[in-house]
């Protein structure tokens, strides 16, 4: 809140610069036009003219109330000197008779211009507060008092004390408005901010969310099954080593520490490299499924680069392939083509077993839609399955490099 109203006074101290710097160049020129006002009247006017640009220049930059009473005060001071001209009140400091005809036009303009919109410009930063407005009260009742002076005997007295009546009025107004809009625009661009913050929290939560599902899906939940089914195709030994392996990552779970996959289905702390060779990490998931009872043929590619995250992804993926396989297909052994070209790797995993209807796999199962579809997805990748009952699986993985 402190820096909404910081940016809200910087703009009104801005504002009134501006709006009663050209108020004043305007009344400046309206007094130097010939038959305005005589050069020795003219420059009685001239100090007072300095002392309100330097106001209203330094008002701009600090704002304190000093500036907008000197700005004050140099506009009455204005006023009261071309007024005091008309009349012949400073023949005796000018030598200059006063007009025959009473004031100019351009003098009278000029009156109008500061005190209806030079000095009145000092009302955008004296509206924030209660004792800047006992401030501002006492500021518009000495320029009206001068403009009235002024006026007398003018014929276009009425006129003047309009424009700066006018003039007051219309800047209150602004002021007012600008300070209640640029707070209301402010908390409506917090709360915005607010809400966004919330929403991609919730995203991230989703997006952990789903990972955990995954991992758990790819590693403790495969390993349950396993044993569900008294390890069936399996040996001892690898059941073993898979159980440590879960419980290293649900100790790091327990910790709150958030494993990244090193291949596939397998998981660690170590900080990623920008990119890693895929071709070393094939080995570990061939390993692995031939520790599980799957035979896997590898064809194609043997080493390609890709970043972590899109190497994760991918091994992620296919290794969910070849456990699909190994669980569901009836066969034991699979066969998988790595090709790559100048834009996207892909791996072909191919089964001749039971195969199946991938319109009948049900949302709430993560096997092949999340851990297969979703994972590749959010890496800029895509799945692509062929199969029907009785036909065997053909999976096309496919992610950018």
């Amino acid at each position: 809140m402190e820096r909404i109203v910081s940016e809200r006074d910087r703009l009104l101290r801005r504002s009134a610069r501006t709006i009663g710097l050209t108020g004043t160049g305007v009344a400046l020129l309206c007094l130097v036009l010939p038959g305005s006002m005589s050069y020795a009247d003219l420059v009685l006017t001239l100090p007072f003219f300095a002392l309100l640009v330097a106001a209203l220049l330094r008002l701009g930059s600090s704002g304190a109330l000093a500036w907008s009473v000197l700005a004050a005060v140099a506009g009455t001071g204005i006023v009261l000197v071309i007024h005091l001209s008309t009349t012949g009140a400073l023949s005796p400091l000018t030598g200059v008779a006063a007009s025959p005809t009473g004031i100019s036009w351009g003098a009278e303009t000029a009156v109008r211009f500061v005190s209806g919109w030079a000095v009145p410009a000092v009302a955008l930063v004296l509206m924030t507060s209660l004792g800047r407005m006992i401030l501002l009260a006492g500021a518009f009742v000495v320029t009206i008092g001068a403009a009235v002076v002024a006026s007398l005997g003018a014929a276009g007295g009425i006129v003047t004390i309009a424009c700066a009546v006018g003039g007051w009025a219309v800047t209150m107004v602004v002021g007012s408005l600008l300070s209640a809009g640029v707070v209301r625009a402010a908390r409506r661009i917090s709360n915005i901010g607010r809400a966004h913050r919330a929403e991609r929290q919730a995203s991230e939560t989703e997006a952990q969310r789903r990972q955990g599902a995954r991992l758990l899906h790819d590693t403790v939940l495969a390993s349950l099954t396993l044993l569900a089914h008294q390890g069936v195709g399996v040996s001892a030994d690898a059941l073993v080593q898979q159980a440590g392996d879960d419980a290293r990552l649900l100790r790091q779970l327990r910790l709150g520490t958030a494993p990244l996959p090193a291949a596939a289905s397998e998981y660690n702390l170590k900080t990623p490299v920008e990119e890693s060779t895929l071709g070393n990490t094939l080995e570990a998931v061939k390993q692995r499924f031939g520790r599980m009872g799957l035979t896997v043929s590898w064809h194609g590619t043997g080493q390609v680069l890709l970043p972590v995250h899109t190497l994760d992804a991918f091994l992620g993926s296919l290794a969910e392939c070849l456990e699909n396989v190994r669980r569901h297909a009836g066969v034991e052994e699979a066969h998988v083509t790595i090709t790559d070209d100048d834009t996207s790797i892909r791996a072909m995993v191919t089964d001749q077993g039971v195969g199946f209807d991938l319109d009948a796999i049900e949302e709430g199962r993560l096997g092949f839609k999340e851990s297969v579809v979703a994972r590749l997805r959010e890496v800029g990748g895509n799945a692509r399955v062929f199969s029907a009952p009785g036909s065997g699986t053909t999976v096309v993985l496919e992610v950018p490099r």
